[in-house]
């Protein structure tokens, strides 16, 4: 990675955590995304030139802090702006809050039960400052006009309705649940399998759904969607070292040198999903679910050995609870591993609602290359390198296309 290149990256990063704060201290997303995107725009004009500060998250603060009260009292000279401008300047202590972490605090704050879910993890995003709005759409499976469109509207409904960015009091975050959960699988999500870019994985971002995952099980230690949802998370991260070669190459799931995975976060994962099935024993909870389908991956010894009926058995329970175009393409490629690709294609040609998504044309183009029908293949390889993918995912879908003759 080149040094311009790291120094943006750490500014986006950084930025993230800096924009929770703003928020929580201006009670204004608006006011801190300006403030913030200011503070952001100076480190990437001075840090290349005069180097990265010891503290970057400090440095971002203060500056994004700075251009806060600057709008503030340029907005009005009311005393309740000059107040407001001082109190930022020297914050009266905050009395205890249920969450304590800023990041988190905005991700509770932003999934407000009188929005739609769909719209609170939309909103998340993209108030978190780590995923674009093209990025939040791709992981929503909708346009970046229709999402662009939802963001507008989201706003506007917390203006008018004059909603307050504030952290919910305890007995209401289980109905804010969904959406942070949502939410934070996302983030993971992106940074697991980036949609664009040079890179198979953004670590950073993973590790902090990770981190944030974590806060949600102390937060609601008892809540089975805490539970699956950090055991999921851990057991797909479990792979990461295995994932590329030397060369920064894809390396798929049947070639991974398995005995590179992490025991330590499997061991912790497999014991999260035994907590979370024995809590939700009469009705299944869909992260608990999804964490068992990795489990099953994550235990078997060599590729080979992989328990197809039990990943199958998990899929038909988890589409009784979330039934998603994205979860019938994955049960597809596990009953084409068991029964054949014949079966598999059959599957997938069925599944309607992910023309957009190059995973589906991936998986088709795969199918159809085991069938030894070339032609077939390269069309839908070509369609699934029409649409976003990273540099990696794209140079590996090229090599199974080259193959082709």
């Amino acid at each position: 990675m080149e040094a311009g290149d790291a120094v943006a990256q750490l500014v986006r990063e950084e930025g993230t955590r800096v924009l929770a704060t703003l928020v929580r201290v201006t009670g204004s997303i608006d006011l801190a995304e300006e403030a913030t995107q200011d503070a952001v725009v100076r480190a990437l004009e001075s840090w290349p030139r005069v180097g990265v500060p010891d503290n970057p998250r400090g440095w971002l603060t203060v500056t994004a802090k700075r251009r806060a009260i600057d709008l503030i009292r340029r907005e009005s000279r009311r005393p309740e702006k000059e107040a407001a401008a001082v109190s930022m300047i020297e914050p009266v202590p905050e009395p205890p809050e249920v969450v304590r972490d800023d990041l988190l605090r905005l991700v509770f704050t932003c999934c407000h039960p009188s929005l739609a879910t769909e719209t609170q993890v939309a909103l998340a995003l993209r108030t978190l400052g780590g995923l674009s709005t093209a990025e939040v759409a791709r992981g929503l499976l909708v346009s970046e006009a229709t999402m662009t469109k939802r963001l507008t509207r989201a706003k506007q409904k917390i203006a008018q309705a004059r909603i307050p960015y504030r952290v919910p009091p305890a007995d209401e975050l289980p109905d804010r649940l969904s959406g942070v959960a949502a939410t934070v699988y996302l983030i993971f999500n992106e940074g697991y399998a980036a949609g664009t870019g040079s890179e198979l994985a953004r670590v950073p971002l993973t590790a902090e759904a990770i981190r944030l995952a974590r806060l949600l099980v102390v937060l609601m230690p008892d809540e089975p969607t805490a539970l699956g949802l950090l055991a999921l998370l851990l057991l797909q991260d479990s792979r990461r070292a295995t994932r590329v070669d030397e060369a920064g190459r894809v390396v798929l799931l049947a070639d991974q040198d398995r005995s590179r995975w992490d025991e330590r976060a499997i061991k912790e994962g497999v014991e999260l999903v035994g907590t979370g099935l024995r809590r939700t024993s009469s009705r299944p909870n869909a992260y608990v679910v999804e964490a068992a389908i990795a489990a099953c991956h994550a235990l078997a010894p060599s590729y080979d050995a992989t328990d197809w009926d039990a990943v199958i058995s998990w899929y038909d329970v988890l589409l009784t609870i979330r039934d998603s175009p994205v979860a019938r393409l994955n049960r597809a490629a596990a009953i084409a591993e068991r029964d054949g690709p014949s079966e598999g294609l059959a599957i997938v040609d069925a599944i309607d609602g992910l023309a957009a998504y190059p995973w589906w044309h991936a998986t088709r183009a795969e199918l159809l290359h085991r069938l030894n029908q070339p032609e077939a293949a390269r069309d839908a390889y070509d369609r699934a390198l029409a649409l976003d993918l990273s540099r990696p995912q794209a140079d590996h879908l090229r090599r199974r296309l080259s193959e082709l003759g």
